[in-house]
């Protein structure tokens, strides 16, 4: 029995602190799990500068609700789910992921949450567990299945080396040439096939 799990941002959709800093006109929100591996470390320094910049959900969610799943993303996960199980794992939040999750057909998601005050303030955040994506790829084999993953960031190498066949996918050049081991796709297509073919 197989499963497929996948990244969500850099994967299915754009980066949403990438939007968020283009939309805010503060570039140090531009720092993603791309550029740095420690996830616990992006998030505070993230929290830091929207505490600065008086900023807080209800400007984010005002960003997401214009962002669009990347082009094919979606045709590429029904084509994906009409084969096989599709997990999403990702380090994001159900209050960015939720109205991504409607464009993309509603596949299951697997994320984290925010502490958000009742002005708006995000004032922390909770894990759903420590590393979250090996972790989750770890107990689905405990429990039977097969994991085929891919993403395109630091912190999705744990799972992607964890599973029986894993791909690099919209990835960083630092990445792939760190980890020539991975095969690297670009396009929807490529990837699709390659995972049918591990299936």
């Amino acid at each position: 029995m197989n499963i497929v799990c996948l990244d969500m941002e850099g994967v299915l959709v754009p980066e949403i602190w990438i939007a968020f800093s283009e939309a805010s006109g503060i570039p140090e929100l531009r720092r993603t799990t791309r550029d740095e591996p420690d996830y616990d470390k992006l998030m505070k320094f993230r929290l830091g500068i929207l505490k600065e910049h008086k900023l807080g959900l209800n400007e984010i969610q005002a960003t997401i609700a214009k962002i669009d799943p990347l082009p094919g993303a979606k045709e590429f996960l029904d084509e994906l789910r009409s084969t096989t199980q599709v997990l999403i794992l990702s380090d994001t939040f159900e209050q960015f992921a939720m109205p991504l999750m409607k464009k993309l057909g509603y596949p299951t998601i697997f994320c984290n949450t925010l502490e958000v005050a009742p002005d708006g303030e995000i004032t922390g955040y909770k894990m759903r567990c420590e590393k979250s994506k090996l972790s989750t790829v770890k107990a689905l084999q405990s429990i039977g299945y097969e994991t085929i993953a891919s993403g395109d960031s630091f912190n999705d190498l744990a799972m992607i080396q964890a599973s029986k066949a894993g791909f690099l996918f919209k990835s960083t050049e630092k990445i792939k040439a760190d980890h020539p081991e991975l095969p690297a796709f670009e396009e929807f297509p490529d990837l699709l096939n390659a995972i049918k073919n591990a299936l």
